[in-house]
């Protein structure tokens, strides 16, 4: 799995941390801290505390770097490069979502576009070793093993010095140094690091020696060398840049989508899927949706229509006071159906499998002729919505936004 350096850089190079504002729903509690320290966060974990921030204060630079390297090591390479995206909005000169959007772009296989994101990073102020490690993958994609080669050995005495040198050995063994790969992994072998064995075996196939990449599979993988095999036979014949796609990401020539088999194997990062390109690769070094500038989701308050002017009281009918009816409103809907009342217990059900990120957050129904639909919120303003909703989709979470007309009742559920 990817672990880069960007949330260790955070800590010396970012913004002080925002405050989180108001919750959705007006009250509702902050979310968790962050695991004390010593503990480790798992990326789902790290990915739900964040948005669960975000959720509040859509411009939390800390919250944003944190939300893309879990979506990053998640394998969600699309959804990083957008909250990289977002974070560059708020924090223009920082170099550290620079470098998370490059990560990204290697991550979806766009090596030339993370080479100048990369630049940009060291523009700012970023050095070589805090994008070296991300930026050796990227030279490897291109073919360049002796620039990827330098970029892995600076990295090696970083806090991913381990990925580091199972990356520089799967370099030198696209270059056809057999003996020095091997050689490079032999302090990562003696203490039976996974990676490291599986990355053996790769530099064994790269070599030709798919009989010995086989019998080194079966160590990390029982029952998994024989699908391999093919994989494993074809490396040899490929060229440099395409070695480099297929060790690290599954990706063979002329797949649209990395090999999910090959991928879960030969990758020492997550493999996810690729998106589509109807977007253009240079959106993505500024990508991100636009994003309010407030930091807190305000719910609406109903006030009273005014009283007539003093002028018009001689003439005017008794006038009594009433509501206004309710304004727009933006939410986000996480399911609907005929019965409103079924929608309480799916709404438990959605926040019973997503306890980190909907922990504290109140559901409500919209109750329509043909349908009730189950809501979060209300949301400032419908970027903050489609943020959140988008957010949402990252975790896994269906969702999407949706606004209630002017009068249309939304209620709490109990």
């Amino acid at each position: 799995m990817v672990r880069t350096t960007l949330l260790a850089l955070l800590a010396a190079a970012a913004l002080p941390g925002s405050a989180a504002g108001q919750y959705i729903g007006g009250g509702a509690p902050p979310p968790p801290p962050p695991p004390a320290a010593g503990t480790p966060e798992t990326p789902e974990a790290a990915l739900a505390r964040n948005i669960r921030i975000l959720a509040g204060s859509p411009r939390n630079y800390d919250a944003l770097v944190g939300a893309g390297q879990a979506a990053l090591d998640l394998g969600d390479a699309q959804a990083a490069a957008g909250f990289f995206g977002r974070a560059e909005e708020v924090h223009p000169t920082s170099w550290v979502p620079k470098i998370g959007q490059g990560a990204a772009l290697v991550h979806l296989l766009e090596p030339q576009a993370a080479l100048r994101a990369f630049e940009q990073a060291q523009r700012l102020g970023a050095t070589q070793a805090s994008v070296a490690l991300e930026r050796g993958l990227a030279f490897d994609l291109l073919g360049d093993q002796a620039r990827a080669q330098s970029d892995y050995r600076v990295a090696l005495n970083g806090i991913d010095g381990a990925e580091a040198r199972r990356r520089l050995a799967l370099s030198l063994g696209i270059s056809g140094r057999k003996a020095e790969a091997l050689a490079i992994l032999d302090p990562l072998l003696a203490r039976r690091d996974p990676g490291a064995i599986r990355t053996r075996a790769l530099v064994l196939a790269l070599s030709g020696d798919a009989a010995g990449a086989r019998t080194a599979v079966t160590v990390v993988a029982p029952g998994m060398a024989a699908s391999m095999d093919p994989f494993f036979r074809q490396l040899p014949s490929l060229r440099p840049n395409e070695k480099a796609a297929a060790v690290h990401f599954g990706q063979l020539p002329g797949d649209d989508q990395s090999s999910p088999a090959y991928g879960s194997y030969a990758s020492t990062v997550p493999v996810g899927p690729r998106p589509d390109r109807m977007a253009e690769i240079e959106q993505l070094l500024k990508a991100s949706p636009s994003v309010s500038t407030s930091s807190a989701a305000t719910p609406a308050i109903t006030q009273p229509v005014p009283p007539p002017p003093a002028a018009q009281l001689a003439i005017a009918q008794p006038v009594v006071a009433r509501a206004a009816p309710a304004p727009r409103r933006y939410w986000v809907q996480l399911a609907s159906g005929q019965s409103a009342a079924a929608l309480a217990d799916q709404f438990r059900r959605i926040k019973s499998r997503n306890s980190e990120l909907l922990d504290g957050i109140s559901g409500y129904v919209a109750e329509e002729p043909s349908k009730a639909r189950l809501l979060i919120g209300p949301f400032r303003d419908a970027d903050d919505a489609r943020i959140f909703a988008d957010d949402l989709e990252t975790a896994r979470v269906d969702a999407f936004p949706w606004t209630s007309a002017q009068g249309q009742a939304v209620r709490k559920l109990p």
